[in-house]
């Protein structure tokens, strides 16, 4: 591999799966008990708050309790973060707080945060480790009933996208973790990177048939961590 300066990386479910925190796909999912669009879209959301509520606030007290912690792939990518000579811009999919307890830094919630709520009426957002309701009242502009998880639902728009697109245009390397290669945004990132020269990696449970250009399969626990170490290894990338 040349000397990389810039590596930007997204991670996906799989990343946070060994961490305890369902996956949208697995039969015991996030939505097994729910259709997506009752509790993941404006319009479930303005049909039934009090069920979106109760959704997100039983995903936030399950991301608070003492069984759910980064796994070796968050603290690994943390490390590289510290260590690596150059720039590392880390980009994630998933809303839980688990790279910012690995030690992360450099990162994008593009989805949104699960401990953040934003009102409706004034813009302001907001910490959160409690539980919120279709009642609950803005601390900035006393508006009843504004609240609403920060969270990027279907049918909105990424947060960060234009800060993403150039980290992604100046990027030497582009890594998806846990995250399918061929679906979006995986799939624009990917095309985005490589068309202005970055190598690109995939690492993920199982194959996904994508044109990344290196591939490994495996834990994300195990194989994050062992590509972290041969990266730092490297005399000319630590500082």
């Amino acid at each position: 591999m040349t000397l990389l300066r810039n590596i930007v990386i997204l991670t996906g479910a799989g990343i946070s799966a060994e961490s305890g925190i369902p996956t949208f796909r697995a039969a015991d999912g996030l939505w097994h008990e729910h259709k997506i669009e009752e509790v993941a879209s404006p319009q479930g959301f303005a049909a039934n708050p009090a069920l979106v509520h109760k959704f997100y606030n039983q995903r936030r007290q399950h991301l608070l309790t003492p069984e759910v912690k980064p796994n070796l792939a968050h603290f690994a990518l943390a490390k590289l973060e510290r260590e690596f000579q150059g720039q590392v811009m880390l980009i994630t999919q998933n809303i839980d707080d688990l790279h910012e307890r690995a030690g992360s830094r450099q990162l994008i919630h593009m989805h949104g945060e699960l401990l953040k709520i934003r009102c409706t009426q004034c813009g302001m957002v907001t910490q959160i480790t409690d539980s919120i309701t279709e009642e609950s009242i803005c601390q900035q502009c006393k508006a009843p009933g504004s609240l609403r998880p920060d969270i990027v639902w279907f049918g909105e728009t990424p947060m960060h996208m234009t800060d993403i697109e150039e980290a992604l245009l100046a990027a030497d390397l582009f890594v998806a973790i846990g995250t399918s290669g061929n679906v979006y945004p995986a799939a624009g990132f990917y095309q985005l990177a490589a068309s202005a020269g970055a190598e690109t990696l995939e690492i993920n449970l199982e194959s996904t048939g994508s044109n990344f250009g290196e591939v490994r399969i495996g834990s994300a626990s195990q194989v994050v961590s062992q590509w972290v170490e041969e990266l730092i290894s490297d005399s000319g990338n630590i500082k």
